[in-house]
Order: C-alpha cells, then structure tokens, then sequence
C-alpha cells in the first residue's frame, strides 16, 4: 500500500501513550488548532461545580476528573465561557 505521505508520528493512536498526548487531541497537519474535545454531561457538570469552589484552578480541577489534563480542562472553560456571552 502506498504512503501518502503521512509518517506513522503524525497520526496518534491509543499506543501513543508515552508521550502523554492522549487519542482524542488529534492535531490536524494543516492548522494549529486542537481537534474539538468532547467532555460527557458529568464532566461537564463538575467541572462547573468545582470552577464555582476553586476558580481557575485548572490542575486541581483535572485531579478530579480522570484522564483530562488541566490543558484539556481549561480550553473547554475558555471555549464554553466565549460562546456563551
């Protein structure tokens, strides 16, 4: 099968997990924009929940939600807080 290109280090897959990026932080090659992040309903609600008890705290925050990053955390924040204005 032909390569078009794409060297296996630009795509990310589960085994991808030494270097700490996890699957659903796909960066497409053509912009520097993070694919978007899907959080569950849940995710959602405590991350509100705890903004409200601790602000941006964004690490002590992802400690509670397993799996996000405080990165992760904090850009849903961001983008959620500029669409809702």
């Amino acid at each position: 099968m032909a390569d078009k290109g794409q060297s296996s280090s630009s795509v990310n897959t589960p085994a991808d997990s030494q270097d700490g990026v996890a699957p659903r932080m796909l960066v497409s090659g053509k912009t520097s924009k993070v694919a978007e992040i899907k959080f569950s309903e849940e995710e959602e609600d405590l991350i509100i929940r705890m903004y409200n008890l601790v602000g941006e705290r964004w690490s002590l925050i992802a400690g509670r939600i397993p799996g996000r990053s405080a990165e992760e955390i904090e850009k849903y924040w961001n983008t959620r807080s500029s669409t809702s204005q």
